[in-house]
C-alpha cells in the first residue's frame, strides 16, 4: 500500500514528537521528515518530496505566509496544513490566500488532524464551511479594504498577536525576533493602519472579530 509522506515543521519537539505518534499510527501514513524553524522548510520539501506538509505558524524565520509563498513559487508544492495554537479566523483566511490547503488548531483532536491530512493529500475541495476558507472579517481602511490587508505577512502576523494583548518581549521570544525588530513592526503597523496604540489594535481586533 503506498502511504502518504508527511513533513512536519515546528520549533518544538515535544509538538513534532506527537504529531509523529499520531502519524505513526496510521497505517497509510508516514512522517519522512523534520524541521525546527521555517528557514529550514524549503530545503526539508525539496530533500524529501512529502505529499503533505504540517506547518506551524510561529517557528522562527521569515513568517508563514512568506514560506507558503516561497513553496508556491518554487517548489516542491506539497499540500500545505497549516497548524496554530489558536483558531483566528484572519490567518485561516491569509493562510488559504497564499495557497495553503487548510487551517487546524493545535486544540483539534487528532482525527480532525489526520482526516486533513488525508484530504490534502487527495487533493478535496475544502467545503464552503471549512476553516480557512471564509473571508477574512475586519474594519475598512480609506481606500476602501480592510486596514489588515495594508500589512505584510510578518506584519500581519505581529498584529494579530499584538491584538491578542502580547506584549513585544512575549512576540520577540515567541517568534524567535529581537524586541528591537518587533518594536520597528509594531511602528510600521501603526503607521500604516492608521491605529495610535496597542490598545487600539487590541480595540480594533476585538471590534472586526478577527480572533473568532
Amino acid at each position: 500500500m503506498s502511504r502518504t509522506r508527511v513533513a512536519i515543521a515546528d520549533d518544538h519537539p515535544v509538538v513534532r514528537e506527537g504529531l509523529k505518534r499520531i502519524i505513526s499510527e496510521c497505517a497509510d501514513l508516514e512522517v519522512v521528515g523534520e524541521a525546527a524553524s521555517q528557514d529550514d522548510v524549503e530545503a526539508l520539501c525539496l530533500a524529501q518530496r512529502p505529499d503533505v506538509l504540517l506547518l506551524d505558524i510561529s517557528m522562527p524565520g521569515p513568517g508563514f505566509l512568506e514560506v507558503l509563498r516561497r513553496l508556491r513559487a518554487r517548489g516542491p508544492k506539497p499540500a500545505v496544513v497549516v497548524l496554530s495554537m489558536y483558531a483566528e479566523a484572519a490567518f485561516a483566511c491569509r493562510a488559504v490566500e497564499a495557497g495553503a490547503w487548510g487551517y487546524l488548531s493545535k486544540q483539534d483532536s487528532s482525527l480532525a488532524l489526520t482526516t486533513a491530512i488525508r484530504r490534502a493529500a487527495a487533493g478535496e475541495v475544502r467545503s464552503a464551511g471549512s476553516r480557512g476558507s471564509r473571508a477574512a472579517p475586519g474594519g475598512r481602511s480609506a481606500a476602501g479594504g480592510p486596514l489588515q490587508d495594508r500589512l505584510s505577512p510578518r506584519e500581519f502576523q505581529l498584529f494579530l498577536l499584538l491584538g491578542r494583548g502580547h506584549r513585544v518581549s512575549e512576540i520577540a521570544r515567541q517568534l524567535g525576533l529581537s524586541p528591537k525588530t518587533v518594536s520597528t513592526h509594531r511602528a510600521r503597523i501603526l503607521e500604516k493602519t492608521g491605529l495610535r496604540s496597542n490598545a487600539e489594535i487590541v480595540r480594533y481586533v476585538a471590534a472586526t472579530a478577527m480572533l473568532d
